[in-house]
């Protein structure tokens, strides 16, 4: 048989062995209670692999002998698709920052990189430290003629922390197969929070469908695992697969999945 000739994109990664064994499910992974399909474990065991492996950057998930006080589990994800050459592979994502960065090779980019050089948000964060240093200094000084300086420049921090923070929340925007597109802003209007959550759209759900959809791919199944050790704040088990976030994940996914069909709820 005669392999095809795979596309350049350097996020898209194509099965090597052949998967003519494999059928392609009918319809979409339901995002939050699923059993992985298997070309999605196929995927995220190579990805695991992959991880074990690299030698691109380190980073303690707490798997090694080597004791250190910090410990940082992660979770990943593997999205199999379709491209528009019909080849079938998959994407990789990781959920928040790997490493103290939003960029590594083999992952799909962010949605909206926060941590770009002279972008607004570190020029915010920049104005913000700037303030609480002021601030500081006031405080240090320890007279009541600075009462009323410092109560300016809280209100004035206060304001700037709010703008600086739709500002972001307008930079985040989510594509769905028809190619509307929706910020997080708007995504979450109608839910009873009435506005985002903290690192809403950094999961690695939102990552790989707008990835997916930014190139024309069809998402055809979704696994995400946890790696390293288990958090103290909640049970993640080392390689095991879980659902999307309810709180951050299911409004975007609602509006990134509109139009796609997927498997009933279990």
């Amino acid at each position: 048989m005669t392999l095809p000739i795979y596309s350049n994109n350097v996020f898209f990664t194509p099965f090597e062995e052949p998967i003519e064994a494999y059928s392609l499910p009918d319809r979409f992974t339901f995002p939050f209670n699923y059993k992985p399909h298997p070309l999605s474990l196929e995927a995220a065991s190579k990805l695991q692999y992959y991880l074990n492996d690299q030698k691109e950057w380190n980073s303690n998930f707490g798997l090694s002998d080597k004791k250190s006080e910090v410990v940082i589990g992660k979770m990943f994800g593997v999205l199999v698709v379709t491209t528009q050459q019909n080849e079938i592979g998959y994407l990789s994502a990781f959920s928040g920052k790997l490493v103290g960065k939003n960029n590594h090779s083999k992952f799909v980019p962010p949605v909206f990189d926060g941590l770009e050089e002279g972008g607004f948000l570190n020029k915010g964060m920049e104005e913000l430290s700037r303030i609480n240093l002021e601030i500081k200094l006031l405080k240090s000084l320890n007279s009541n003629e600075t009462d009323e300086k410092i109560g300016i420049l809280k209100t004035l921090r206060k304001n700037h922390s709010i703008a600086l923070q739709q500002k972001l929340f307008d930079h985040y925007t989510f594509l769905n197969q028809a190619g509307e597109e929706k910020s997080l802003l708007e995504i979450f209007k109608n839910t009873s929070a009435k506005k985002p959550p903290s690192g809403a759209g950094e999961c690695a759900a939102p990552k790989l469908l707008q990835y997916a959809f930014q190139k024309k791919m069809k998402p055809i199944a979704i696994a995400e695992f946890w790696w390293g050790q288990s958090p103290k704040s909640e049970l993640r088990k080392h390689g095991h697969f879980y659902p999307a976030c309810i709180e951050k994940c299911e409004p975007i996914l609602a509006h990134m999945l509109a139009g796609i069909e997927i498997d009933k709820k279990p």
